[in-house]
């Protein structure tokens, strides 16, 4: 499939990645971002197993890990700061809660842009308007008054693609998982170490913080809920509700609460994961997590991310047809994205206990893991399958 044009909506993650590969195919590549430029907040992500096969091919993998945030592992803290339970960075061979490579999600996407900017045509400040699929070509015109036709689109947006739900209407189908996250980042201090540290709250709440390399720390907030429009709320709003939820959580929690107001890159959302019956639509296809969020509780969706954009850009590359690309594309993502999904509903309660006998004893359990006797048991449980998936080598293919 040799298209002259194709566009890419969404440049976080996926997107790059997709365009890079993409280009690779002698593509046309534009990708449309709405952000008026480069956004480079955002939280700690990891790559893992077939996802870091896929920064290798790229030539990133010794970019990335310049660029890691060092952590070291996660500890489980008490009200008192006591370390209850801790998992080390090289627990499980390396595959555990925390994995060796783990990167600010800006930082992750700085590096994707950088690597394909040369080959690759970044469009930020607009957003598609409306689409329309003739069969022969896609009519696109843009948020900001421009149109233009193109081969192909594909949608490489977040959970709540409009793009992807202007296309795929009433298909589209969430799961929640009964959960709220909140994000930002704060000033460092002297006892935010190279380690996470996990502190639980009765009531099915957490509190976070992790180490980056810029000099910061980042928090995360969690709390159990069915989606009830939080994220919807303005700024405001949703900084009353935090420091609502969490004025009796003790430990740091002040300290986080009081940095909630100075805070720039405030990101609150239910979170879920996204089953669609199909990732294509004639011209239009989706990837990522416009297509197959699986929720940060996967721990898979970065790894989930890049091989999906890395075998839908190769199947592209070696079909004539686009709609026999998208098809082989989906048969080879779609067993390893269920495996990813298998997020059971009550994931959420055994990571944030409910009472002070549930948090005691899920410390207790956590202290095991490192057992030799039950190290295979706790790596089922803890380690993401993020290998689950044979990814073919397109480039030696496409030069044979």
């Amino acid at each position: 499939m040799k298209a002259a044009k194709v566009l890419v909506t969404g440049a976080s993650i996926v997107g790059p990645a997709l365009a890079y590969w993409l280009s690779r195919q002698g593509m046309d590549v534009t990708v449309v971002e709405k952000a008026p430029e480069f956004r480079d907040g955002g939280q700690t992500i990891d790559v893992r197993g077939a996802g870091r096969l896929v920064v290798q091919r790229m030539g990133l993998e010794e970019r990335i890990r310049a660029n890691t945030t060092a952590e070291q592992g996660v500890a489980f803290v008490d009200q008192d700061n006591r370390t209850r339970a801790f998992i080390d960075v090289n627990a499980f061979d390396g595959n555990g809660p925390i994995a060796e490579l783990e990167i600010l999600r800006g930082e992750l996407a700085r590096l994707l842009i950088e690597h394909s900017e040369d080959r690759v045509t970044y469009r930020f400040g607009d957003s598609v308007d409306t689409i329309e699929d003739d069969g022969e070509q896609v009519h696109v015109r843009f948020a900001q008054g421009s149109e233009q036709v193109y081969d192909l689109l594909i949608v490489a947006e977040g959970i709540g693609s409009t793009t992807r739900n202007q296309v795929f209407g009433d298909e589209v189908r969430r799961r929640p998982l009964n959960l709220y996250t909140a994000y930002f980042t704060l000033p460092r201090q002297p006892s935010d170490a190279q380690v996470m540290r996990w502190h639980n709250i009765p009531g099915g709440r957490c509190v976070c913080l992790r180490p980056d390399n810029l000099g910061t720390t980042r928090a995360f907030l969690s709390f159990q809920q069915a989606p009830s429009g939080y994220e919807k709320l303005a700024r405001d709003e949703q900084i009353s509700l935090l420091r609502t939820l969490f004025a009796d959580a003790g430990w740091e929690t002040p300290r986080v609460l009081a940095a909630l107001e100075d805070a720039t890159d405030l990101y609150l959302d239910a979170v879920g994961q996204v089953k669609m019956p199909r990732w294509s639509k004639g011209r239009v296809a989706l990837v990522g997590d416009a297509a197959y969020c699986a929720s940060p509780i996967s721990g898979m969706g970065t790894s989930l991310g890049l091989c999906g954009a890395y075998v839908l850009a190769g199947e592209l590359g070696r079909h004539a047809d686009h709609g026999n690309a998208f098809a082989a594309y989906e048969r080879r993502m779609r067993p390893y994205v269920t495996q990813a999904q298998s997020v059971p509903g009550f994931a959420p309660r055994l990571a944030s206990p409910h009472s002070r006998l549930g948090i005691t004893i899920g410390h207790a359990v956590l202290r095991m893991a490192n057992a030799p006797g039950l190290k295979k048991c706790f790596a089922k449980m803890l380690s993401p399958k993020a290998d689950a998936i044979e990814l073919p080598d397109y480039e030696a293919q496409r030069r044979t």
